[in-house]
Parts: C-alpha cells; structure tokens; sequence
C-alpha cells in the first residue's frame, strides 16, 4: 500500500506528465533570426547577417528554410576567410543567401529532394545516405527548428555556392 505522501507525489508527477504530453502546440513567436540568437549557437552567423545587411529579409514575412552553420561550423573555415567576407558584405551576402531556401522545407521534405533552390540563385544538392542527409557538403545535424517565419536545419559546415 502506499502512503499518503507517496501517491501525493505520485499523482502530481502523472499530472504533469500529461500535461506535457497533451498540451496543444504553441504557436512559435520568434523569427527565425531570434530563434537562432536565442539558441546560442549561432553567433557567427549573427555577426555575419548583421554584416550582410540580411537581418531585416530574415525578420520578413517568410517562409525561409535556413540551413544554418553553427558557431563551429564557421570555425572549420581556413584561417581569415571569415574576416575577409566580414569586410566583403557582397561577397557574405550571396554566401548567406546560398544558405535560405525561400518556403518551408520540414525535414520529412529534405530527404525527399535532389536539390534545394537557394535563394542566392544556385542550387544546393542534397543527399540522403543511411538516414543521414547532406546539404552540399554539410551535414545536417539538427532539424525542424520552428520560427514564426520558418523552419531551421542546423548545420555542420558552412556552404560555398560554386
């Protein structure tokens, strides 16, 4: 038998975990841009779209779908190209662009591609070998991070349109 304290916190515990498992789906109130700012993981990219002038386009309406290099993934860049796109704004800006594929792609619709059209204008391959989807030479390690305006993949890798 158990005590009075025991099916307390017994009953409390199934309370909240139903709670949290039939809870409707909140609406996600955050663009993409502070979705990502608030995650912490993509300062680099910040910067970068700071830089770029593309803080407002990805504020905008949307849907985007962003393929977004993580703070590592910048890092894996050789030594001073990043400071050399941060002081070449047109040059950053395609290679962001490279990076956003207008609509919203879920990841149930990634791997069902060849090829996503970026919004810079080229197109990105995507490849899905064993589960494990590519985009371009990145690997998508994250997926389905819904914002108000769309959707982020997080990559590994940051892409460079050919």
């Amino acid at each position: 038998m158990i005590s009075g304290t025991k099916l307390t916190i017994l009953m409390l515990l199934m309370v909240f975990a139903l709670s949290m498992t039939s809870a409707p789906a909140q609406a996600q109130t955050k663009d993409i841009v502070d979705t990502a700012v608030s995650a912490g993981t993509f300062n680099t990219l910040a910067a970068a779209l700071k830089a770029a002038d593309l803080i407002g386009t990805l504020k905008g309406a949307g849907p985007f779908t962003v393929f977004a290099p993580t703070d590592e993934a910048f890092a894996k860049l050789p030594k001073g190209t990043l400071d050399a796109l941060l002081k070449d704004p047109a040059k950053l800006k395609g290679i962001l662009l490279y990076h956003v594929v207008a609509g919203k792609v879920m990841a149930s619709d990634v791997t069902k591609l060849k090829s996503a059209n970026s919004v810079q204008g080229s197109a990105i391959p995507i490849t899905v070998t064993d589960g494990k989807v590519m985009a371009g030479n990145a690997n998508v390690v994250k997926t389905d991070i819904a914002a108000s305006n769309g959707v982020i993949h997080v990559i590994d890798t940051v892409l460079l349109p050919k």
